[in-house]
Parts: structure tokens; sequence; C-alpha cells
């Protein structure tokens, strides 16, 4: 008893002083994903939720990207809570599992065709790009392609409603927020691609001499999956349709945030991971699947409620008309 009583105190003792380190993460503007206070920010939601939800604190400092990374190798910062794989960064960083993943479409105006399956079927367009994002070498190397940069996904929407480029490179999550907040008809102005050209998965990012760094993106991995199940989710991503795979049998359910379905099946649902399954006509709503929108029972297809409070927050875009 009292060997089993020491070894119960040891463990309160580690576990204690480990949750007692606060996690010093940092990052660079990039909204909806990162932001600074105040302002939308996805990847910063979820990740200090989910370490909070397991009791581990966290603090967060924005910089430039460069900055970001100098202060992560250097030992300055403990990691990032939102970036994307390289060689040299697996080196000397544990990644979790993805929890997001920024899906870049393509863009047009209102009648434009976006039905491209792969960057090489761009030659001789104009296309928007952001200067500082990575998109991978994949666009520089096709010689016909004419890129237009703007410092952000803003001006390169203003290039491309005046007839400045063709067609823009936009992450989808950002033309879920047009789409739900935005007070004027988007659909009528822009044709969106339905499926991405480039997909980088997100990670939260630790290096690798941080004492105890393994655990904490084990118990990330695993709280993220309960708070999609509860729906928390959703929540943070503030969208009312998401596509992820809830029960783990490879494919993509459709899943609600809420109990307010709609009176119609949704056009679209945001994939938290295309790359990784199949899509399914299966609902997961209020904790149960139905097999189709049909099975939805009556009770959930209502109207579902306007957003509260969509331009208190800068999510990356706006149009005006």
């Amino acid at each position: 008893m009292k060997q089993a009583l020491s070894l119960l105190m040891v463990f309160i003792v580690v576990n204690s002083v480990a949750q007692s380190e606060t996690l010093k993460l940092s990052f660079d503007v990039w909204p909806p994903f990162t932001n600074v206070q105040g302002e939308k920010s996805i990847a910063t939601d979820i990740v200090e939720t989910a370490l909070n939800r397991v009791n581990i604190a966290s603090s967060c400092l924005v910089g430039d990207f460069e900055t970001v990374m100098e202060g992560i190798y250097n030992g300055s910062y403990d990691g990032s809570p939102a970036l994307w794989k390289s060689e040299k960064r697996e080196k000397e960083l544990l990644f979790s599992d993805p929890y997001l993943e920024n899906q870049l479409i393509l863009v047009g105006r209102k009648g434009a065709n976006v039905a491209f399956t792969s960057i090489s079927e761009l030659e001789q367009k104009r296309i928007g790009l952001v200067r500082e994002y990575a998109y991978g070498d994949s666009l520089t190397e096709i010689v016909d392609l004419q890129i237009v940069y703007g410092k952000d996904d803003q001006a390169n929407l203003v290039n491309l409603l005046s007839d400045k480029v063709d067609y823009m490179l936009v992450d989808a999550l950002l033309i879920q927020y047009l789409l739900k907040y935005e007070m004027n008809d988007v659909s009528a102005m822009l044709e969106f691609s339905k499926k991405p050209l480039i997909v980088k998965p997100l990670h939260l990012a630790l290096r690798k001499d941080l004492p105890e760094a393994a655990t904490v993106i084990e118990q990330f991995n695993a709280e993220v999956k309960k708070m999609i199940n509860e729906g928390l989710y959703n929540e943070l991503l503030g969208l009312d349709w998401i596509r992820v795979d809830m029960d783990g049998d490879g494919t993509l359910e459709i899943v609600l945030n809420g109990d307010a379905a709609g009176t119609e099946p949704p056009e679209y649902a945001y994939d938290v991971h295309p790359s990784d399954a199949a899509n399914t006509d299966q609902f997961y709503i209020a904790g149960k699947y139905y097999n189709s929108w049909e099975e939805v029972p009556d009770k959930y297809k209502v109207t579902i409620p306007p957003p509260e409070g969509a331009d208190t927050y800068n999510y990356g875009m706006t149009i005006k008309f």
C-alpha cells in the first residue's frame, strides 16, 4: 500500500510540474488561421482550447515568419501552433496530427472556368498570389503563367474583380467565411473550384528537445478528436457544416454545428482532411448518424439562425460591391 501511495505521489508531482510550465508558442499573422488578438484566429483558437482542456497552459507571441522560426530553432520559443511540415523542420520539431488543412482553391469572376485539375492547366493565365506565401515550386515552374503578387488575399480579390488577374488562389476556409458572413450574394460575383489545387496539412509543432513534447503532442491529438465529436471544433471554426471522419472508417461524414440543419441539404461542407478520405452522404447530427438527408429528422430541418457579430472579425477578405 505504501509503495502504491508513493507511486501515486510521484505521478502527482511530475504531472503538476509538467502542467505548471507554460508552452511558449509563436506565429506570424495569417488570417483567418493566425491573427492578432481580437481578430479571427482559427488555428490558435483550436490549439489553445485543446491544450487548456488537458490543463496545459500556453502563451502566444506574434512575429514575422523568419523571426518566429529563428526563435523556435534557438530555443526562445517552444514551438508554433500552426506550421507546415518540411524535411528541415522535421529534424528539429515534433508535429501533431494535422488538425486543419490549407486547401488552396481557384477563384475566378462569375462565369469563369474553374474546373482545372492541376496547376499546369493554368498556362497563359494571370493568377493572383500573396508574395510571402509558400505555394511550392509547381506554380513558379510554369513558364507561361503570369503571376501577379498582391500584399494579401484582399488585394488579390480587388485585382480579380477589376480584371487585373484571371484567377486567384485562396484558402477554401476563407471562401466559406465569405459565403457565410458577407451580407451580399458572393456566389453571384465569383466562381469557386470544388477541389483544391494545393493541399498542405497544418500542425502544432514543438521542439524535440522540449521536455514532455511527445506527451503534449499525444494529448493534443486525442483532445482534438474529442472536440470534433462534441461539436466544439465546428463551433471554433464558425461554420455550420464540416466533413470529417468521425468513426475512423476512412470516409468523411457531414457534421453539423448545433441542431439547426436548414430546410435544404447543405450545398457545401468544409473538408477538414479532404486528402485523407472519401466523401459520403452520411450525416452526423447531435451525436447520431443518418445515412442520407431524407433520414435526418424533421426537428433538425429548421432555418439556420444568421451569424452573430460577423463584422467584428477580420477573417481575411471582404467583398464590397
